[in-house]
């Protein structure tokens, strides 16, 4: 099969390579899924895990991402709840080989079922952005209707989903980016924007509640912001102070097949839009990951053609 690879730790970007790879095995409980559609996040190959296994072995050369959507060719032994010929979207496992590939091996207590009326590119988007939002605002600060929120990186993938998410609830939103976010940020459904280039931070007041993505200068004012009692949560960087009288949280998205199928619900009724950015073909990966290539939403590789059925779809 053809995936994604990347050897050299010190090469970044350059070091993603288009390769010739053996086709996965599946282990007890998982299953091999035929990927259409794979997401990643641009940071992932300073990631330890993405050279090494939990062991701590070397395991190049690896293959990144771990956002899919396709379809189950094959099932590990023991492995329930789902069947071969399913269509299925959901999270690979950190320190074993991910989604840049035409197939990958799961657990499959990370998929959820994939309804038919909804696009693989569509739900690739889906799983790291829409659990990451999700865990951000309700399992860690518990935002509740008529709270104010701060969402930095409102346009972005995991930002698009949270201001969406927030305003269901009846929360108050303020989003943040840069100018040309603007328009897409109000879009959304926040009632105010920030341009974190040309406005002052401070101008936004007190919130119940900060979701960062960007760490550095902006999580450190943003502690400034939060209300006694309150709750900043960040996925950029574990924070280095803390909100005065309140909480600041670095997580790692998990798993959560339940709630998978509950954004795939919000999306098939409307409710829930996740933004997709550019899609790019495998091939193209590596302009893809490359930081200075700025596009809203989430940027979704492509393996399938979706105008063109897999002719090795199942491998039987």
């Amino acid at each position: 099969m053809q995936a994604i690879t990347v050897r050299d730790r010190d090469a970044g970007v350059s070091g993603l390579t288009l390769t010739d790879m053996p086709y996965p095995h599946a282990a007890e409980n998982d299953v091999i899924v035929r990927v259409h559609a794979a997401g990643f996040t641009p940071g992932e190959l300073g990631w330890p895990a993405t050279w090494t296994d939990r062991a701590g072995h070397d395991r190049t050369p690896s293959i990144p991402g771990h956002e899919l959507s396709g379809v189950v060719v094959e099932l590990g032994y023991g492995t329930t709840g789902l069947s071969v010929g399913q269509r299925v979207f959901g999270l690979t496992d950190w320190a074993r080989n991910g989604s840049l590939a035409e197939y990958t091996a799961v657990e499959a207590r990370n998929l959820a079922p994939l309804p038919a009326d909804i696009n693989h590119t569509v739900a690739a988007a889906l799983p790291i952005s829409g659990l990451t939002a999700w865990q951000a605002l309700f399992d860690h600060a518990h935002l509740t209707t008529g709270q104010t929120v701060l969402i930095h990186g409102a346009a972005g993938g995991v930002g698009s989903i949270a201001v969406q998410l927030a305003r269901e609830v009846g929360a108050r939103v303020i989003g943040t980016g840069r100018a040309d976010d603007r328009a897409a940020t109000l879009a959304l459904g926040a009632q105010t924007f920030v341009d974190l280039d040309a406005d002052d931070l401070r101008q936004v007041g007190e919130v119940d509640v900060v979701l960062d993505v960007i760490g550095g200068d902006i999580l450190t004012q943003s502690t400034e912001l939060v209300r006694p009692g309150r709750t900043l949560v960040t996925i950029a960087m574990p924070p280095t102070v803390q909100p005065r009288d309140g909480r600041a949280i670095f997580f790692v998205v998990e798993p959560d097949r339940v709630r998978l199928a509950d954004l795939a619900q919000r999306l098939r009724t409307g409710r829930l839009n996740p933004v997709v950015g550019a899609v790019r073909p495998l091939a193209e990966t590596a302009a893809a990951f490359a930081r200075h290539r700025r596009t809203p939403g989430k940027t979704i590789i492509q393996v399938v053609d979706e105008q063109l059925p897999a002719a090795d779809e199942f491998r039987g």
